[in-house]
């Protein structure tokens, strides 16, 4: 089954969305079945509301019975006031006319709460990462999936820095994953590295989730819809077609094109990033068009915490380049790989270079990153410095000041994170050249 459409011409009025998702499900075999169905927090943005009601319109007359499940990840779990919001729930409306909807969250760090499904072994780690990792990693999902006979796959595709486009089974894993999987398979998108995976289809990344989901052995709808600047461009209901299709047009709306690149960017966060676990897509959508040796300033005025999961991993390590971490593994190699890879995907590529004993260097050696990303948060100073990024006072900042001087080599951002900007050409920093 595959239906839907899409344009980067045209988007869709609420009607005509709702009108779409209700008669693409309807063309399902979800007839009595326990359904399940996973769904993006506040982090993604797209037309969660009207989607979350289009599907119950049209699951619940037919269904034995409709669930949803927030696909945290490892971000942190939403507060019933902000759940409600983010699904545009009254409280009246949990209680009376989606009363029987049970709407639960992931909890990643609960082992309780997981199920082994399978183990990619190492050899055929290597064969789909190219030698790149080469170890048997076990695969765990929520046990809640196999409470149901089918699971729809709910969210929007952009270009992403691990797995190279999102949606589809990222849903899955790291969706309602455990911690194994998810740490191996986003430093296996570092190694890679983000100006090289971020908007390509087919990456190393990709195939590692599709040989998870393999492991499981229940259907699977997905619904991916297709965003740019708040509107609906695109909406494909079916299996991975389905996801393939969404790709294709998010590459044609999500990517941007330019010329050059630029000494300056201002990349402005918008506020459904909370901390700069999310707050670094400002960072990756940007790297490919900063100059060598630019700098590039997340500005975030509202955000105080580099990450509110994961910061104490983080604080210790610092920001570092993929080769400070891969030429000091032994240092390393017991931090969780999603730290690593969060870490490198926001200072970007560079190099390390070992020093002889003696020879200076605060931990034996010279990093040298292609970008300066500084911060201009509500993260004080002294943190930054600790982590190893830069720091700007946006008291003393007047964000117009970065606005119509692109001549000038300075590039301003808003609303950062979701749309990739590439140099014509698809040319890409290479850490290899540098």
């Amino acid at each position: 089954m595959l239906s839907g459409k899409g344009s980067p011409e045209t988007f869709f009025s609420d009607t005509e969305l709702a009108s779409l998702c209700v008669a693409g499900l309807k063309k399902g075999n979800f007839s009595g079945k326990k359904v399940l169905v996973i769904i993006p927090d506040s982090t993604r943005s797209g037309p969660i509301k009207l989607i979350f009601r289009a599907i119950c319109d049209a699951l619940q007359p037919q269904a034995g019975k409709v669930d949803f499940i927030i696909a945290l990840g490892t971000h942190p779990e939403m507060s019933e006031e902000k759940l409600n919001v983010h699904l545009g729930l009254t409280a009246a409306e949990r209680n009376g006319k989606f009363r029987n909807i049970g709407i639960f969250q992931h909890q990643w760090s609960h082992p309780e709460e997981l199920r082994q499904i399978g183990v990619i072994t190492a050899a055929r780690m290597a064969e789909i990462s190219g030698g790149l990792l080469g170890e048997d990693i076990p695969v765990t999902i929520n046990k809640k999936v196999f409470d149901y006979q089918e699971l729809i796959l709910v969210g929007p595709v952009f270009p992403h820095e691990v797995v190279g486009f999102s949606g589809g089974y990222k849903y899955l894993f790291p969706g309602i994953s455990g911690p194994q999987f998810l740490h191996k398979f986003h430093w296996l998108g570092a190694l890679v590295t983000n100006p090289k995976i971020n908007g390509t289809k087919d990456t190393p990344v990709r195939r590692a989730l599709n040989e998870a989901a393999s492991f499981l052995d229940i259907s699977i709808t997905n619904i991916c819809y297709v965003v740019k600047e708040k509107k609906t461009y695109g909406l494909y209901i079916g299996g991975q077609e389905a996801w393939s299709r969404a790709a294709d047009l998010s590459g044609r709306l999500n990517i941007q094109y330019v010329e050059k690149s630029f000494d300056t960017i201002l990349s402005m966060a918008p506020e459904m990033y909370e901390d700069i676990w999310t707050a670094g897509k400002c960072m990756y959508k940007l790297e490919p068009v900063v100059a060598d040796k630019g700098t590039l300033i997340i500005y975030a005025p509202h955000i105080t915490e580099v990450s509110y999961t994961h910061g104490d991993d983080i604080k210790k390590i610092g920001y570092h380049t993929r080769d400070f971490f891969l030429k000091q593994w032994d240092k390393f190699k017991d931090t969780p790989g999603g730290i690593l890879a969060h870490s490198t995907h926001v200072k970007g590529i560079g190099t390390y270079t070992l020093l002889p004993p003696g020879g200076g260097g605060a931990v034996g050696g010279c990093e040298n990153p292609r970008v300066n990303v500084v911060l201009a948060t509500g993260i004080p100073e002294a943190e930054c410095r600790r982590i190893n990024l830069g720091y700007l006072d946006f008291r003393k900042m007047n964000v117009e000041d970065y606005a119509g001087k692109e001549d000038q080599g300075i590039l301003k951002v808003e609303n950062a994170g979701e749309v990739l900007f590439r140099l014509s050409g698809d040319i890409v920093p290479d850490i290899d050249k540098l």
